[in-house]
């Protein structure tokens, strides 16, 4: 199914110039992206390109007998696939699908043909290759320094931006496979937010009520990827307006 140039919803797409849009958009086709389905994974070659349009994607490292962890996550201010800058197909991290939502998909031969074709397309990814590192070593830094709860509001910050809503499907082990801690320790951490009002959470759905409120419960991780992307990119794109109380 085609995009129409004129209604495009991921920030580097729409950043392209309208030639180069348009040979981009037509290369691709819009694809659902499903809870939980794994894109892409390491050390296989990457078989498409995803610029997410209304989904997200997280991206996971996993050592062996050790539960995964979350390293970053992708929604519609960036692309899966970003490496192919560098000439690089192999996968560095599994993609998995975080947020259900939609992305336009276009198969790697032809989008190394538009790498060639685009200088603004290798311009805007080589910039947005760069925020995507400051985010991998952000979480690296966050994950062994930090302790959970802000862990825990920066992730919930991070879902809440790409989401496109105040409400979105997690469940406590995702989030603890996220987190990579125990299911016992999200439990406990959500229902502190749970109890201060700054989400609601049931059977694995979770509100966002007090963003402000978890933006001071968030360690200082947050804001360092959203200055590194608006040092790089520009503004950052995704903060939610904030949410009605009482919703």
């Amino acid at each position: 199914m085609e995009v129409s140039p004129k209604v495009v919803v991921n920030c580097l797409i729409a950043r392209l110039p309208v030639r180069e849009r348009r040979a981009l958009l037509d290369s691709g086709e819009t694809v659902s992206l499903e809870f939980g389905q794994i894109l892409c994974q390491p050390d296989t070659p990457f078989r498409h390109v995803h610029f997410p349009l209304t989904g997200f994607v997280s991206l996971v490292a996993q050592v062996l007998d050790h539960p995964p962890l979350e390293m970053g996550l992708i929604g519609n201010e960036g692309v899966l696939g970003a490496t192919l800058v560098l000439g690089v197909s192999a996968v560095p991290l599994r993609g998995i699908v975080q947020g259900a939502g939609t992305a336009l998909r276009i198969e790697v031969r032809q989008f190394r043909s538009l790498l060639e074709s685009s200088p603004a397309l290798r311009r805007s990814l080589n910039r947005y290759l760069y925020v995507l590192m400051a985010q991998l070593s952000q979480t690296a830094v966050c994950t062994r320094f930090h302790e959970l709860g802000p862990r825990l509001a920066r992730w919930l910050l991070m879902s809440h931006d790409r989401s496109h809503s105040d409400h979105f499907h997690l469940t406590h082990q995702f989030l603890a496979d996220m987190l990579g801690v125990r299911r016992s320790g999200v439990t406990t951490a959500a229902g502190v937010m749970q109890a201060q009002g700054l989400i609601s959470y049931t059977r694995g759905e979770i509100r966002v009520l007090d963003r402000a409120g978890l933006e001071a419960t968030s360690c200082e991780c947050y804001a360092e990827v959203i200055a590194d992307y608006a040092k790089q990119m520009g503004e950052w794109p995704l903060t939610p307006q904030p949410p009605r109380r009482g919703l």
